[in-house]
């Protein structure tokens, strides 16, 4: 027998397949758009998040039958609203997390509400929020807001379609900043702030309670067995932390997906507009981050904007000498998060000469989002978050042994990577224990989680990054200055 999980991150949809060993039997992969506008949006379409499921789905059951699959598990990036009307279908697009269109809807919870924010949701609002943009939304959009029926969020829009539920868990619900995070409860202050009630909104359970089964309509789309279990599920990078090992206090992961983030295990929440506070899936413990908005994304841009595939990358920035020899790139493609919580900040290439080649953009690229980790870093530890001196390394980027080498120099930290540790085989784990292949969360890991490799930093490497890292940092303080010009 065999369990599914499924993951949608912030361009492509995963499902990864396991057996009752822990070993993975198949994946597939499907990439879907982001609609981004030159006034900060950036919308996806729920649909395309069902179909992305329905096309790995059939091409995992290319090695099992239907029938051997026990239960399947989704996650997905949280604080993607998805308003849906009276027949449950999207009213627009969902406004995904990097939009940033919500700066005055934050602004003005921040003034009013900063202490109930605080107090209620461990933190002060930003644009990433779901409270503000559906404020934005109901402000811009007021009659088809109106038409909002009921709301849901991304991964469990799309578990909705398979199975009809209506449910989604504590800590998806509290990246939606309308939640009481220790009453666990809709709060309905917040609620009437985006002109909405407490019945519109999802029933809470825990992560991996049954939540229902596979209907006959969604077993004709993707090819499951009707009837196949399905468990909630939760946020992507609650399922990611986990994949890598994650249980236990101290544990800290590197993320280099579409976003990067900085996390650590903790017994306790860390309060601050610029940390990230979760609960995790074992109770009493909490996944405080950090984070950079534009990190693979970064990549991703510069491969759409100026052509060319990652599998070339490496290599030409291989050559490269560390500090691409005076250019330097600010990650700012959609505002920033960890020091910054800016909106408006964009990001730049600086010191640009004769000399440089499109290999010299690729390794600033690289470095540049390193340099905004190590911000994420400095700045969770001078809020008394214990990074420690290691960290599993994780997301797409990943992959990469240079963006490794540069990331473990840039942050002085070894950095572990792991056979598996992406979001789909977190869930895959959390279906694993629901369909009884693992007895609880540390039995799924000491029957799944395989170290792969390490990581080591350069000392002479990262002694060169912690001056270049000064200019960066001086860089940033103009850009910054920069966008709060009118």
């Amino acid at each position: 027998m065999y369990v599914l999980g499924i993951d949608f991150g912030g361009g492509a949809s995963k499902a990864t397949l396991l057996d009752e060993r822990g070993q993975v039997a198949a994946t597939a992969s499907c990439e879907y758009p982001t609609h981004y506008g030159a006034d900060g949006a950036a919308e996806q379409d729920a649909r395309d998040w069902y179909a992305a499921a329905c096309r790995n789905i059939r091409r995992i059951l290319c090695s099992v039958r239907a029938e051997e699959i026990a239960c399947v598990c989704f996650d997905a990036a949280t604080h993607v609203a998805v308003l849906l009307d009276e027949r449950d279908e999207p009213l627009r697009r969902a406004v995904y997390w990097t939009d940033t269109r919500s700066a005055a809807e934050a602004a003005q919870l921040n003034a009013q509400y900063a202490e109930k924010l605080r107090r209620v949701c461990k933190h002060e609002a930003d644009t990433i929020w779901t409270l503000p943009v559906l404020m934005y939304l109901r402000r811009t959009e007021p009659e088809l807001y109106a038409k909002t029926a009921r709301v849901t969020f991304a991964k469990d829009y799309v578990r909705g379609r398979f199975t009809g539920d209506r449910v989604t868990d504590y800590i998806e619900a509290q990246g939606s900043m309308l939640f009481d995070f220790d009453a666990h409860v809709w709060d309905e202050e917040l609620l009437a702030l985006a002109g909405l009630r407490a019945e519109q909104m999802p029933r809470i359970v825990s992560p991996l309670e049954k939540v229902g089964a596979v209907t006959a309509q969604a077993a004709r789309d993707s090819g499951l067995a009707q009837g196949t279990a399905v468990i909630c599920g939760a946020t992507d990078t609650v399922m990611e932390v986990f994949a890598a090992g994650g249980a236990a206090a101290g544990a800290a992961t590197v993320k280099l997906a579409t976003a990067g983030r900085i996390c650590v295990i903790a017994e306790q929440c860390f309060p601050d507009r610029n940390i990230v506070n979760y609960a995790h899936l074992k109770q009493g413990l909490y996944y405080p981050g950090s984070a950079t908005k534009s990190c693979a994304a970064s990549l991703r841009w510069f491969r759409d904007a100026f052509s060319g595939n990652y599998a070339d990358f490496d290599g030409a920035a291989q050559k490269i000498p560390v500090g691409a020899e005076g250019l330097i790139f600010h990650p700012y493609l959609t505002g920033e998060l960890t020091p910054y919580a800016n909106p408006a900040l964009r990001g730049s290439f600086v010191g640009i000469g004769a000399q440089h080649t499109k290999a010299h953009f690729v390794r600033a690229v690289l470095e540049g989002v390193a340099f905004s980790l190590l911000d994420c870093r400095r700045y969770l530890e001078g809020r008394g978050v214990p990074v420690g001196g290691q960290a599993v390394v994780i997301g797409g980027g990943a992959k990469s042994a240079l963006w490794r080498s540069i990331l473990a120099d840039a942050l002085g930290m070894t950095l572990f990577t792991a056979q598996h540790s992406d979001s789909s085989f977190g869930s895959a784990m959390c279906a694993g224990i629901a369909a009884g292949f693992f007895a609880d969360f540390d039995g799924a890991l000491r029957a799944c989680r395989k170290l792969t490799g390490v990581t080591q930093p350069v000392a002479e490497n990262h002694a060169r990054y912690q001056k270049i890292y000064a200019k960066y940092r001086k860089i940033s303080a103009f850009l910054t200055e920069l966008a709060h010009e009118k």
